[in-house]
């Protein structure tokens, strides 16, 4: 039940967005790609697993089509933000992409990064926001504006809080601690600016267009004015069910009191922490929802909104006191899965696809909506074939991981089993019927099939993703 109303005046005509094809059915459709950071699959009011205002993130859910499981792949080092950027932009899997990043800068004279690989089918380029790839953007786009790093700048005060009974350091909307508030205006809002500037430029063009707003929020420092905070009091917060006050075995799989993300709160985790920290999270994606709101109101104004497919996801998760954990560099839903919705002409309203793919799977799913042939290093799938009812399924199973030597997980019909290489713990859940992996099956009798089954899976799917675990055998 939802305990907020938004006000946002951001409801307007590109609801309206016709389903059955293109306006024009000599050109291509324009690609709006709106790209969230740190944002879980489980923050989107209209999917209802919890209370978080998002009008407009509602209303593509109810213009178009969700994709309810769509995961990443983990990555090589703490910022799983890179792992994930790598591969949607370069097409590959975790590993070859690790292996590709040395050589990024080839890449791009290849002409081989995703934008370019629609720019040379005749698309404009635009990319505003967090980049967080290792080769310059300027040189894969043809126009940029507000080239962001991974993280907006923090602050000691930002960590090891807030402290039940204690004065908060911190506060989120208070521009003196700089972070999102740098250059004097949120850079959500900076993102939004920037979008409604490049759509006065391709409206006056024949030529498709290719946006690329990449946000920082709800990364942390989650900031955003005072009245977003203030549509979360902390008493209507919840708690997640799978909240603990230390995860155990976190500095065993690289995820303990030296990984940046976990130092935001204090040890053990309390409830008072985990809520102030949702509070906020909530708080920073409503901001960014508004923004979002903003952007396709100027859609829809420059005429083009009849002609565009919008895509929303994020590149990961995030933990925000799961597990007792505040990071995304674990095996768990809440961190692998991001929200994924497509929107817009020939594409299906309020549908909603169970099926597990990768949010990767938005590149070649682009590429095929441009009329670009996939090229064959392109190593993930594209989305149509499912939007169509052409298959109901697109992988036979889902592969993660984090650091060569930390973590690994496997999904395959109702189970995901994890391994922690570097302690030698093995975990096994049922997802259909533990949706927040509260029950360890890994050493219940009834279940030792399952485990010998899906290890033999994982080591497959090991090998099929060149895994460095593999390297020795």
């Amino acid at each position: 039940m939802k305990i907020f109303r938004c006000c946002c005046a951001c409801i307007s005509l590109w609801l309206a967005l016709p389903l059955s094809g293109f306006s024009n059915s000599s050109q291509p459709p324009n690609l709006l790609f709106l790209f969230a950071d740190d944002q879980a699959y489980e923050t989107i009011g209209a999917l209802g697993h919890t209370d978080i205002e998002t009008p407009n993130l509602d209303r593509l859910v109810q213009s178009g089509t969700t994709f309810t499981h769509a995961y990443n792949m983990g990555g090589w080092h703490g910022a799983i933000c890179v792992a994930s950027r790598t591969m949607l932009n370069t097409g590959r899997t975790v590993w070859r992409a690790r292996e590709l990043e040395p050589r990024l800068n080839e890449e791009a004279a290849a002409g081989r990064f995703w934008p370019q690989l629609l720019a040379t089918a005749g698309y404009q380029t635009f990319f505003s926001g967090k980049w967080h790839v290792s080769v310059d953007a300027t040189k894969v786009f043809q126009h940029t504006r507000h080239i962001r790093p991974g993280m907006p700048k923090d602050v000691p005060a930002g960590y090891q809080r807030p402290i039940a009974g204690q004065p908060d350091p911190w506060s989120p909307s208070d521009p003196k601690f700089g972070g999102f508030w740098e250059g004097g205006k949120h850079w959500s809002e900076v993102v939004a600016d920037d979008a409604g500037e490049f759509l006065k430029q391709a409206t006056a063009s024949e030529q498709p267009f290719f946006m690329y707003l990449a946000f920082n929020a709800p990364h942390d420092p989650r900031q955003s004015p005072q009245e977003f905070v203030e549509r979360y009091p902390l008493e209507h917060v919840r708690v997640p069910e799978n909240f603990l006050p230390e995860y155990p075995h976190a500095e065993g799989i690289g995820a303990g009191k030296a990984l940046r993300d976990e130092k935001l709160a204090p040890w053990p985790r309390t409830e008072h922490a985990v809520k102030v920290h949702r509070q906020e999270y909530y708080a920073l994606i409503t901001h960014l929802d508004a923004q979002i709101g903003r952007i396709l109101d100027a859609l829809q104004a420059s005429g083009q909104g009849d002609n565009t497919v919008i895509i929303f996801t994020a590149d990961h998760g995030l933990a925000v006191g799961h597990h007792g954990l505040l990071g995304k560099q674990n095996m768990y839903e809440h961190s692998l899965r991001a929200p994924l919705i497509l929107a817009g002409p020939a594409i299906p309203a309020g549908k909603r696809i169970d099926a597990r793919v990768y949010l990767q799977d938005v590149l070649p799913t682009t590429l095929e909506l441009a009329g670009v042939k996939v090229p064959d290093f392109i190593e993930f799938k594209s989305l149509l074939p499912l939007i169509r009812g052409e298959r109901t399924d697109q992988y036979d199973a889902i592969y993660a991981a984090y650091m060569p030597d930390r973590q690994r997980a496997v999904i395959a019909g109702d189970f995901k089993l994890i391994h922690y290489p570097a302690i030698n713990v093995f975990r096994l859940f049922n997802l259909r019927n533990d949706r927040q992996e509260l029950m360890d099956l890994i050493g219940d009798p009834q279940h030792s099939a399952t485990v010998a089954r899906m290890k033999q899976r994982l080591v497959e799917m090991q090998h099929a993703m060149v895994d460095p675990l593999t390297a020795a055998e």
